[in-house]
């Protein structure tokens, strides 16, 4: 079984989704007076529960220090709170306090319009798609990793 050919525009076609994906955080994020990468970290936080600056540093790639001013600015606003850890209390997490600052309203226009896309397939579509989803996510996560480790060996 031959693969099938990638329209001739795939690459910009990709190149225009992802940057939409990344314009919309920014605008969802000024929708709710928060930057993007404070909406993005909100979001981690509230996917993980809690972790530690460093975990939240790796997730958002950020440096130590602009961590440290990320997490200072939402807890100064009172979007997280640090807590000690209880098995070691020289180690820090930080935790989402649950403060609603109305992310569900802001990414409710985009949520609907992709909802009536999805919509539109079959269900085995849907379950190519989130296949997709599944696994591109992984190696997304996989390049960021290799990215980060040859900036370090850089440095």
């Amino acid at each position: 079984m031959s693969r099938p050919r990638m329209p001739e525009n795939a690459h910009e076609v990709y190149r225009r989704y992802l940057a939409a994906v990344v314009l919309h955080g920014q605008a969802s994020g000024a929708a709710v007076g928060l930057g993007g990468t404070d909406l993005y970290a909100l979001s981690v936080l509230a996917a993980t529960g809690s972790m530690t600056p460093g975990e939240l540093a790796a997730r958002t790639g950020l440096t130590s220090g602009a961590t440290t001013r990320l997490i200072d600015r939402l807890e100064r606003d009172g979007h997280v709170r640090r807590v000690a850890d209880p098995t070691d209390r020289r180690r820090l997490h930080v935790e989402p306090t649950g403060r609603d600052v109305g992310v569900d309203a802001a990414v409710d226009p985009a949520r609907r319009k992709v909802g009536d896309i999805l919509a539109g397939y079959t269900a085995e579509q849907l379950t190519t798609l989130f296949d997709y989803f599944t696994r591109a996510a992984t190696a997304f996560e996989e390049a960021t990793e290799e990215l980060q480790a040859a900036a370090e060996r850089r440095h």
